[in-house]
């Protein structure tokens, strides 16, 4: 299941930090591919979805365009042919946890492993780049996390400027995604004992985030059309 959120983040709370609107949030979900063939005449079933619901948005027409994602390559790649004009961001906190997992590796769940990863945060969120990949260079000839997470960090460097970002007051927490993973999907296909098909989960979760976009009126009235017609 592969889940697209769009908010628009203009408010500030009491320090200054964006917060979501009120209100913004809209959800489009599917069991889909996102992979494409440079032969295929078409743009991937999930692109086509991401692309329909910015449409709806009028994302493009916002003053600034901003993509988080987790760093998987897939993402930019969409990113990058839907929304070459928006900014990417990295999750900021995916890339933590991925320098907690690197800490587990060098020294299992000893508080050293703590005082590591907590170090390494606040250069990531400091910006001190070069600290923070020479701390992981230590490590990378042994350790195959921390050779991972070192080729992760420059693989994706332009979009972990967090000082920059916060500076220009963006969002650089994927949070309202996350939820949405949760209340979209978890909540309603993951109960105890529930067993799905594709068909019938992409179902109830078109249901299910019309419901939650505010637009569950519009879903019904669609139907009535169609049955008109």
């Amino acid at each position: 299941m592969k889940v697209c959120v769009i908010w628009s983040a203009e408010s500030r709370d009491a320090e200054g930090l964006p917060r979501r609107d009120e209100g913004s949030v809209s959800y489009s979900a599917a069991i889909e591919t996102a992979a494409r063939r440079d032969t295929d005449p078409q743009a991937a079933e999930f692109s086509q979805r991401v692309e329909r619901e910015a449409k709806r948005r009028g994302f493009s027409q916002t003053p600034r365009q901003v993509v988080i994602g987790d760093g998987a390559p897939w993402i930019w790649n969409m990113a990058e042919e839907l929304f070459p004009q928006a900014l990417q961001i990295v999750d900021r906190y995916h890339v933590k946890e991925h320098l907690s997992q690197v800490a587990k590796a060098l020294y299992g769940q000893d508080e050293a492993a703590d005082r590591w990863a907590q170090g390494r945060h606040q250069e990531l969120d400091s910006g001190r780049w070069r600290s923070l990949t020479r701390a992981l260079a230590r490590h990378a000839g042994r350790s195959p996390e921390a050779r991972n997470c070192l080729q992760y960090l420059e693989r994706n460097r332009q979009r972990m400027r967090y000082p920059e970002f916060h500076a220009q007051h963006l969002c650089t927490s994927s949070g309202v995604l996350e939820a949405g993973c949760k209340v979209v999907v978890g909540t309603r296909l993951k109960r105890s004992g529930m067993h799905w098909t594709v068909r019938g989960s992409n179902a109830i979760i078109a249901l299910r985030c019309y419901k939650l976009s505010g637009r569950f009126e519009d879903f019904w009235e669609r139907r009535a059309h169609k049955v008109e017609a």
